[in-house]
């Protein structure tokens, strides 16, 4: 095929010069004045337009550098997030997190293994046991088919029949090996792809998209409770749990366990069947241990001790008939007779052996119970001090006392409570104050102060209660010759201190005859003795 003309481009180029010529020639004609080539392409005119409202700046604002921080925080983040706490019901700000402000523009999930690792050293066992299984599958087809062409070259007289089955054997050989190399043996020894037979698998799968899923609950059932609790309530419980605890060992080391839980089902401790409450266990036991007890020591039970109380009061009422009919009914006809004069007739005389060598310091009646008094010994000598002691006798029995405590120093003042007649407070030689209740049965105070809970450095003279009062707890006041009146409040674990007043020493009236420099100032604090409530 002959090429196309293609046009000169000689005589275009010198075309468009004529045009321009004529149109330099036409501008020039036009404004008289000579046109240089170079000039016909002009930049065009730039002009600077000032706006009104802008800053005007000095030279040194100008050339003044301004720096200007670049942050990574991301300005769509919000900020301020307070999230809800079920923990502590209530609001909590949430605190920004570690990737708030980071942006993922590329992700690549790599396939690498550090040599030294044991993942690394499994995949290299592995290649290198492929790599010998290859290595004698092409071995042995190299034997095969030197041994097939030997026999095809020395027997040439073979039908054609074996020849095309030889053939076929070589060739599904071909395609065994093919499966993971595609490769065939050569006659050389060297492997080479089978250019014939070779073909390469490849699938793809799909991927699937991920799914999110949710399911909405119904919110649990909230059940709102509220409940008033003290220190002395936790204690209980604790220690009533701590004593049954104690009793159902008792019973199981002494084999009781199996007659309390047979027969009749009221095992304290078993769970099957209707399920006791603490008060219900303790109960069981208690009935349990009682029957035990009555069955087995019948004369020192509590019941017994009560018995021969009463037989003792009896017994001592009877011999002493005619005391106590005169302290109910007898009375001196000449007393109306004697002014200002009475007659005093001694009915009893209580004594015991502990008392012996002792002073009686301190007696109070029982503001419930008339006939029961409280008396408290210890000793005049303030120079040879001793242990005290305090004996509860009862009019209906006089020949001993009801209740005995001794004490570590002399006793000298007592006081039983108002409104809870088996509490009595005591106040010692030594500057300590006890409480005893006559209901515990033990000889040990329930409460005795100390030098941590305080404490006075001097004898107390009196100690007095105070009416009991919802709001606060039982209190009552003590007097000492170290000058200071304190109130004792009785907390569940201690009886604790705290001061009321101080009685301090008062100056005498000042002189005008004498001056300053001769007064004598008195510094300290007063001992005192007695108090009383104005009611």
């Amino acid at each position: 095929m002959p090429p196309s003309k293609v046009p000169n481009r000689n005589n275009s180029a010198r075309g468009g010069k004529r045009k321009v010529k004529k149109k330099k020639e036409s501008v020039a004609s036009s404004n008289q004045i000579p046109i240089d080539d170079d000039d016909i392409y002009q930049e065009p005119l730039k002009r600077f337009v000032t706006p009104e409202n802008q800053v005007k700046l000095t030279e040194e604002q100008l050339k003044e550098d301004i720096a200007r921080v670049l942050t990574g925080d991301d300005p769509n983040v919000p900020k301020g997030v307070s999230k809800f706490s079920f923990k502590d019901r209530c609001y909590k700000p949430d605190p920004p997190g570690l990737s708030d402000h980071m942006a993922i523009h590329f992700v690549l999930k790599g396939s690498t293994l550090h040599v030294e690792s044991e993942e690394y050293r499994l995949q290299k066992e592995r290649e290198e046991a492929k790599a010998e299984e290859d290595a004698e599958y092409r071995k042995a087809m190299m034997e095969n088919s030197d041994g097939g062409g030997g026999g095809n070259d020395g027997g040439g007289d073979l039908p054609e029949e074996e020849l095309s089955q030889q053939q076929q054997q070589q060739q599904q050989g071909g395609d065994g090996g093919g499966g993971s190399g595609g490769a065939s043996v050569a006659g050389d020894g060297h492997d080479k792809k089978n250019q014939f037979n070779y073909s390469e698998r490849a699938s793809q799968t799909f991927t699937n998209p991920p799914k999110s899923r949710g399911v909405s609950t119904e919110p649990p059932p909230v059940t709102q409770y509220s409940a008033s609790i003290t220190q002395w309530d936790i204690y209980d419980t604790y220690m009533s749990d701590h004593v049954l605890k104690m009793i159902e060992q008792q019973r199981e080391s002494g084999g009781d366990k199996g007659s309390a839980g047979g027969g009749n089902g009221t095992n304290p401790g078993s769970s099957s069947g209707t399920s006791l409450g603490f008060e219900d266990r303790l109960a069981v036991l208690v009935d349990d241990d009682d029957d035990g007890r009555r069955d087995k020591d019948a004369v020192h039970s509590v019941k017994m001790a009560a018995s021969l109380k009463i037989m003792e009061r009896l017994v001592n009422q009877n011999a002493q008939d005619e005391i106590f009919q005169d302290f109910k009914y007898w009375e001196d006809a000449s007393d109306p007779y004697r002014e200002g004069e009475g007659s005093l007739l001694p009915l009893w005389r209580f004594s015991t052996d502990r008392s012996k060598r002792k002073q009686v310091t301190a007696l109070c009646w029982n503001p419930r119970y008339t006939d029961l008094f409280a008396v408290g010994y210890g000793s005049y000598d303030f120079m040879r001090q001793g242990s005290g002691t305090i004996c509860c006798f009862s009019l209906k029995n006089t020949s001993f006392p009801e209740f005995i405590f001794t004490t570590e120093s002399g006793v000298t003042c007592l006081d039983f409570h108002p409104q809870h007649p088996s509490l009595l407070g005591v106040g010692c030689y030594d500057g300590t104050v006890m409480v005893y209740n006559l209901c515990n049965g033990g000889t040990k105070p329930i409460y005795t102060s100390s030098i941590k809970t305080g404490k006075h450095t001097d004898p107390v003279w009196q100690v007095h209660w105070q009416s009991e009062d919802l709001a606060k707890e039982l209190n009552f006041y003590s007097i000492s010759s170290d000058g200071r009146v304190a109130n004792w409040s009785m907390s569940k674990n201690e009886l604790k201190m705290e001061p009321v007043m101080q009685l301090k020493l008062v100056n005498a009236v000042k002189d005008e005859h004498h001056p300053p420099e001769q007064e004598t100032t008195l510094t300290g604090l007063a001992g005192g003795r007695f108090f009383d409530f104005y009611l």
